[in-house]
């Protein structure tokens, strides 16, 4: 089947499953700080523990994505897709039913993991650039990363009112609900490995062609390299904010809605930074997006936080949350072309995990040596602002042969 053959509710439901399997999976995700506070005091682990296992996830996510990537491209997102979803149930069960850190590490670490690399960002971008037009496609990914944003709207409250009349591990079966609703998202979403790929110019590259490619250019390098510092920002609040507000003597409730808040004003910055992507500099998008980003947690911890600056904070960080992925989806088909693009993010979405492991693991690390987290804010804004004037000086020409390609 060719693009041009899709019909619009074709369209919109590979669109809509791309979109709901990818929500689901981040929204739980992101959701999972909420439990740290009531594992640590019923099954006796600690912070450090707790960090351990998300920075554990994240590192997996980020080693197993350039490989899930690579099959995506070869055999397709169906497959891929379908046992993700099958491993991210396997590990919320561990996580039910954990009694010991290992257990902790095992599911929410080890199996989500691997499973995030199946079913969140780089495969949903993949599939939303291969069904739509290049004129509407950084739209389209915005439009898709927004609805994602979606699920923490709904998998923060659930996490958190299960928490207060239950206990967290109803909650974790609360997040079992949701993973097999991921189930029919993906296998639907997945159709576009129908949609016939677009004609290669020239002699075909190789998966290793598009990687030598990929790391022999300049603009790649910085893409992958200020990545790492989104990565690290977002998850040290994800994991850390609900902790840091516990400290500070808040309501439970102010940390669910805040990262409720955070998927709610993240659908309106991702669309607008895909619509924009469309139109103006992605480069520069991007780099204002971790400077602002950077100054939003400057302003947050240099005061006492209360529940009003709380929330406030909440909205303007997921106005700046998840707007990166279109346009670094963007950035890489611009350079490299549409081919090999689940292969090339998933090498600049690695860099990007490591940032996430240091922001989980490091965040933990420095409240158990400090008591504190105030390190731990500093250190996320002054790397922030260094990665968005970084990002600024990206080289965002196409690479030799894109370049050839489009001369023919």
């Amino acid at each position: 089947m060719k693009k041009t053959e899709l019909s619009q509710f074709q369209i919109w439901g590979i669109l809509g499953g791309a979109a709901i399997m990818l929500s689901l999976a981040m929204g739980m995700r992101q959701s999972f700080g909420l439990l740290q506070p009531h594992m640590i005091r019923d099954i006796g682990i600690t912070a450090a523990d707790f960090s351990m296992a998300v920075a554990l996830q994240n590192i997996v996510w980020g080693a197993t994505q350039p490989v899930v990537g690579i099959w995506a491209d070869k055999y397709g997102t169906r497959p891929v897709a379908l046992v993700g979803v099958l491993i991210y149930i396997l590990g919320l069960l561990f996580l039910r039913f954990a009694d010991s850190a290992w257990m902790v590490t095992l599911g929410i670490g080890f199996c989500v993991g691997i499973a995030l690399s199946c079913t969140a960002s780089n495969i949903a971008m993949n599939i939303t650039a291969r069904t739509v037009s290049p004129l509407k496609r950084g739209a389209a990914m915005g439009a898709v990363s927004a609805i994602g944003s979606l699920g923490l709207t709904i998998a923060s409250p659930m996490t958190q009112s299960l928490i207060t009349n239950v206990n967290w591990q109803m909650a974790a079966v609360g997040f079992l609900g949701l993973a097999c609703v991921m189930l029919p998202a993906a296998f639907w979403g997945s159709k576009a490995d129908q949609i016939e790929p677009e004609a290669v110019v020239g002699k075909p590259q190789s998966a290793t062609d598009a990687i030598t490619e990929a790391l022999g250019h300049k603009g790649y390098r910085v893409l992958a390299i200020a990545f790492f510092v989104c990565g690290l920002q977002l998850v040290f609040i994800t994991t850390h904010l609900p902790a840091y507000l516990d400290i500070c003597g808040m309501d439970p409730t102010v940390g669910s809605n805040t990262l409720a808040l955070v998927g709610l004003f993240n659908v309106i910055g991702s669309y607008l930074f895909g619509w924009l992507g469309d139109r103006y500099s992605k480069r520069m998008l991007l780099g204002g997006i971790y400077m602002l980003r950077s100054l939003a947690l400057f302003m947050f911890f240099s005061y006492p936080p209360s529940p009003t600056t709380t929330l406030i904070f909440g909205a303007v960080l997921g106005t700046l949350w998840l707007g990166v992925v279109p346009l670094v989806s963007g950035l890489i088909v611009q350079l490299f072309g549409l081919r090999f693009m689940a292969t090339l993010s998933g090498i600049a979405f690695m860099s990007h995990q490591v940032g996430s492991f240091l922001g989980a693991w490091g965040g933990g690390y420095i409240f158990n040596l400090f008591g504190n987290y105030d390190l731990a804010w500093k250190l996320a804004v002054a790397i922030g602002l260094a990665a968005g004037l970084f990002q600024m000086t990206m080289n965002t020409q196409p690479s030799e042969r894109i370049r050839n390609q489009l001369a023919t």
